[in-house]
């Protein structure tokens, strides 16, 4: 059986993240979206969530390139002169990993963020990290704790099956995808142990801000058995803080178009969110 999760991630992060996610939604293909709880147009997004009852809506923890929810005193080591997460991820992961009072703060600062989705009045269907932190072990194991406190059903571990993807193009894998894979099948092993559910297989790190059309479309065709879960990041435009390169545009193209919906349904392509493949 084929189950399939498509996710938005940045949900919040502006106005236009939140409208092509709506309009993605609606569209029927898009199944749930990883909401920034600090992201300046996060009390939209809830207030669209809220009228939007069978989208999935998780929490995509933010420890890099954002801001805290915590006041920028709280997590002093974690953020730089201007109160943003500091940039450099070898070193705060490092940091995170050796030294105790950052640990302390690191941990202030996810439970604030996995309180301030709570705070929402939404069920937390799952939750991820930005930029993919939560490979970092001090990381994944907050969440595993918090996640089993807030019941989420779910998280997201990047592992992609290469072979899929060179069914569809020419494929040559990075050297983070090398670096990251070992740390990957730990998290997955560890989630899974603390019973937290994580799919058989994600997409969306090779064509990070690039999941055009023909990518979408090729994934659908060649979907393997078990559950996936398509990660992509949809908006109407550039926004401030928006990543140079990705084709925001293209990829909320992809998941309005009718074609996909046939695709899907002619696959016998079972949709949803986490909560809806696994029940605690």
């Amino acid at each position: 059986m084929k189950q399939l999760i498509i996710t938005a991630d940045d949900y919040g992060a502006a106005p236009e993240v939140n409208e092509a996610v709506e309009r993605a939604h609606k569209a029927g293909m898009l199944t749930a979206a990883s909401l920034m709880v600090s992201g300046s147009a996060a009390a939209d997004a809830v207030v669209r969530a809220r009228a939007l009852p069978r989208l999935r809506v998780g929490l995509h923890l933010v420890l890099v390139d954002g801001r805290p929810i915590l006041p920028a005193k709280a997590v002093s080591d974690l953020v730089d002169a201007q109160g943003n997460f500091r940039r450099d991820m070898a070193r705060a992961g490092a940091a995170m990993f050796f030294r105790s009072n950052v640990k302390a703060q690191l941990a202030a600062e996810v439970e604030a963020q996995f309180e301030a989705f709570a705070a929402t009045g939404l069920n937390l269907d799952h939750v991820n990290a930005h930029k993919h932190f939560h490979l970092h072990p001090t990381v994944a194991q907050l969440i595993v704790e918090f996640a089993a406190k807030h019941g989420a059903k779910g998280a997201r571990v990047p592992l992609e099956p290469r072979e899929i993807l060179a069914r569809i193009e020419p494929h040559r894998r990075s050297g983070t995808a090398l670096l990251t894979t070992p740390f990957a099948y730990r998290l997955r092993r560890h989630f899974r142990k603390a019973g937290v559910c994580a799919p058989d297989h994600v997409f969306g790190l090779a064509w990070s801000g690039a999941m055009t059309g023909t990518r979408l479309k090729g994934l659908l065709e060649h979907l393997p058995d078990g559950v996936s879960e398509i990660y992509c990041h949809p908006a109407t435009g550039p926004y401030p803080g928006s990543a140079a390169g990705y084709a925001y545009r293209e990829e909320l193209a992809a998941l309005v178009d009718p074609a996909m919906a046939d695709l899907i349904a002619g696959r016998n392509i079972r949709l949803g969110g986490f909560s809806d493949f696994w029940v605690q």
